[in-house]
């Protein structure tokens, strides 16, 4: 998750609201969750501001970590926003919670719980790794940050889009091998491009399977909601089911969703085979 760019600041929570001040996104979920871990537990809770359940379980955990005195770490993750966070640690449902220590995960729950049950469980989480975090000195050096990068994620939270596309293409302009921010650049890009899909348009590429603008389209709000599995599925059926430019136009577009991911994925690795069988 290293490197990449926090497209979450576009949806962050308002200040005040339910998670604000402990938000993560995928930019400073290293940091954050996973470095903060080998010194204390921390507390991953993904959840959705559309979600009452979800909200009075951050407002729960927001009241124990104050009451706790810094005995464990809050991270709450906006899964709608963050969805690499949420396929890395594998949620099914929202919310749901993750205890992180040294760096793995720990423990977990999903689903809104009484409060009486989440004060055991993180009373058993602190018990479980007592005496066990060694890593990380106190008063260790934060890693000095790039000031293009920092230029780029002022302007995604300003809302400025276009601003922080020009900062990427910038820092890809002077340093083309510049992996970090070719990948920032294609999920801003990503981002932009899924907001502006009517939500109708899955069940438009439904009525109309052969459709590749439609397809293309339902595929990004497929990928935008952590269904990555589904919008490959459905560009690899539109290759099949068309040929010459269309058949390239929905290649092409499914070529660019994988960049989105680490080719390693599993979900990854198996839609690339697919899609060879689909050529081939």
């Amino acid at each position: 998750m290293s490197g990449a760019v926090d497209l979450s600041s576009l949806k962050q929570p308002p200040a005040g609201s339910a998670g604000a001040d402990h938000a993560v996104s995928v930019a400073d979920f290293e940091t954050k969750v996973l470095r903060r871990s080998t010194q204390v537990p921390v507390v991953v809770a993904l959840y959705s501001q559309r979600s009452p359940g979800s909200v009075e379980l951050v407002r729960t955990l927001e009241r124990f970590a104050a009451a706790d005195g810094g005995t464990w770490d809050l991270a709450t993750v906006e899964a709608e926003s963050n969805m690499q966070i949420a396929q890395a640690l594998r949620v099914q449902g929202i919310p749901t919670v993750v205890a992180i220590a040294g760096g793995q995960p720990l423990a977990d729950f999903e689903g809104a719980q009484p409060e009486e049950q989440v004060r055991q469980w993180l009373d058993a989480v602190i018990d479980a790794v007592a005496g066990k975090l060694e890593g990380g000195e106190p008063g260790e050096p934060e890693p000095v940050e790039d000031p293009r990068f920092t230029a780029a994620e002022d302007a995604l939270e300003r809302g400025d889009m276009a601003g922080a596309e020009a900062a990427y293409e910038a820092i890809i302009a002077a340093e083309p091998a510049n992996a970090e921010a070719k990948n920032a650049l294609r999920q801003l890009r990503f981002l932009a491009r899924a907001q502006e899909v009517p939500e109708s348009t899955i069940a438009d590429a439904d009525l109309d399977p052969t459709n590749v603008d439609l397809a293309i389209g339902a595929a990004d709000l497929e990928l935008l909601g952590q269904q990555p599995e589904a919008a490959f599925e459905r560009l690899i059926g539109v290759i099949k089911r068309t040929a010459a430019d269309d058949r390239t136009k929905a290649r092409t577009h499914l070529l660019d969703l994988f960049e989105l991911f680490d080719p390693a994925e599993a979900f990854v690795v198996a839609a690339r085979r697919k899609l060879a069988a689909a050529l081939y």
